[in-house]
């Protein structure tokens, strides 16, 4: 039987990315968090994640610029890119850097549940 896949959570807030990895447990699926794009990265969790749930706003490196950088190093990796942020201006920010979408907090567990089971479809 295969494993389930990996969902890896970079969100630097200590009271939601347990809350997030606990959702993506409860669906059947693995969930690593990561309180940084730079710990992501240092675990070498590109190569084993099939989906990416990243923070917009994170110390060091963001959620967008780890998307471009993933890119620059040919890793496909799905990426959805959460936010508290209001500028209507940034979910096409997250697009044009190949985020599959952008979901602003607070959002419904069901629309990241959706943007997961999309990202592991294509």
């Amino acid at each position: 039987m295969p494993a389930p896949p990996l969902i890896a959570i970079i969100e630097d807030d200590d009271s939601l990315r347990p809350a997030l990895i606990g959702l993506v447990r409860s669906l059947g699926y693995e969930g690593e968090g990561f309180p940084s794009a730079e710990a992501f990265l240092d675990a070498g969790a590109q190569h084993r994640a099939a989906c990416l749930v990243t923070d917009l706003q994170l110390p060091g490196l963001g959620g967008l610029e780890l998307k471009v950088k993933l890119a620059a190093s040919g890793c496909t990796l799905p990426a959805i890119v959460i936010t508290a942020r209001g500028e209507p201006a940034l979910e096409e920010r997250a697009l044009a850097c190949g985020a599959l979408c952008l979901l602003r907090k607070p959002f419904e567990a069901d629309a990241l549940i959706a943007a997961i089971e999309r990202a592991l479809d294509s």
